[in-house]
């Protein structure tokens, strides 16, 4: 079985690679041209986990590199290029997108929403009809915050938190009318907030808590605030909107890739099957608010609304749509759909302040350095 995936040296995409190479033979890869040496991020990917050794010196002969652009018709291939590789597939995974929460729209539409379609044209293309397994995310839902959200549910009726959320509901919304047009399967996977407790590695991708708490020491350098000493009793203050019961669901990507490939071996029904890939329980916000009171050297407090004495600390937190508007969620996801097919979780990992703090900063306290803020799956 001939299988590729786009994305693979993500942060998800890691984790999806090695549980489908633990399943296959060798996989092909469409990694970004431009994106350096893919193979020397797997590898480091794999030392830097405890991969076996063996794996790691298969991985020049179980992975094909196939240098594309998600972003162009044809993947960016000639044509002859296009057809040779569109004529061996047997599925396609894509899980290449940027989750830049502070991106634009017309920029995250390139990547997110022309990708797709771009793979969804390679797949179109295929004379072994490749079974198509989409990486989306939990927050399709968009701008709704309370209530219960079901696998089947894709609408826009309550906009957006952000460009995001948008540009992967309309790729979402791509996946269907392919479905329907060509009578071809489909699995849409949808992750929550994905998370892990292993500590950073230079070089590997970062997960959106990292970029949070980026953003929280920036915001303290533009105020000036940085220097400020952990247990001073006048620490900085910073008053967020956010519901003090709100919770969020945060998944260990780990988890979160078995689940995926596990669910990849149940026959596809022939439309489009959609899966919420979210932990069994949720995180309260208040552990968020904890989580960047062990970060930084401040004070996180939770309001009703926006203070009309906003302090230059929170002006500056407040802007980035990453963080906010996510205080105020009160919502659930079923995943009905997910249980039934898999059973129960066999072990459940918690995920808690130490948790999240292992996998961000286990055992520094200074603050990190600047870096650029988009990552992919």
């Amino acid at each position: 079985m001939n299988i590729a995936i786009t994305g693979a040296t993500g942060f998800l995409g890691l984790r999806l690679l090695r549980c489908l190479l633990e399943r296959h033979g060798s996989l092909t890869l469409l990694t970004h041209a431009a994106s350096g040496d893919p193979l020397d991020r797997i590898t480091r990917f794999f030392e830097a986990t405890g991969g076996a050794e063996r794996l790691i010196a298969e991985l020049p002969t179980r992975v094909r590199l196939v240098p594309t652009d998600l972003s162009r018709p044809h993947l960016g291939l000639n044509a002859a290029r296009f057809a040779e590789l569109a004529g061996t597939l047997d599925a396609i995974w894509h899980s290449a997108g940027s989750i830049n929460l502070e991106g634009d729209l017309a920029s995250l539409r390139r990547v997110n929403v022309e990708g797709t379609r771009n793979v969804l044209e390679l797949a179109a293309a295929a004379s072994r009809r490749p079974v198509i397994y989409h990486v989306s995310t939990a927050f399709v839902a968009g701008a709704r915050r309370e209530g219960v959200v079901y696998e089947d549910e894709l609408d826009d009726t309550h906009g957006f938190e952000n460009a995001y959320e948008q540009s992967k509901y309309e790729a979402e919304t791509l996946v269907h009318a392919w479905s329907r047009t060509h009578r071809r399967p489909a699995v849409v996977l949808r992750p929550s907030i994905l998370v892990t407790n292993l500590p950073p590695h230079p070089g590997l991708p970062r997960h959106p808590l990292q970029v949070m708490d980026q953003l929280v020491w920036d915001a303290l350098r533009t105020t000036g605030l940085a220097g400020t000493h952990r247990a001073r009793p006048d620490l900085p203050v910073a008053r967020l909107v956010g519901r003090r019961y709100g919770h969020l669901n945060m998944m260990p990507v780990e988890d979160a890739a078995r689940a995926m490939v596990r669910l990849a071996d149940r026959e596809p029904s022939g439309r489009v099957d959609t899966y919420h890939v979210v932990h069994e329980h949720d995180v309260p916000v208040a552990a968020v608010t904890e989580l960047m009171e062990r970060l930084a050297p401040l004070r996180a407090r939770l309001v009703e609304k926006r203070p009309d004495d906003v302090s230059a600390l929170e002006a500056s937190m407040d802007f980035y749509p990453g963080i906010t508007p996510y205080l105020s969620h009160l919502r659930r996801y079923d995943s009905t759909r997910v249980h039934t097919a898999l059973g129960a979780p066999r072990s459940v990992t918690r995920v808690d302040v130490d948790y999240l703090f292992s996998g961000i900063r286990p055992s520094s306290p200074a603050p990190p350095a600047a870096a650029p803020t988009e990552a992919h799956h």
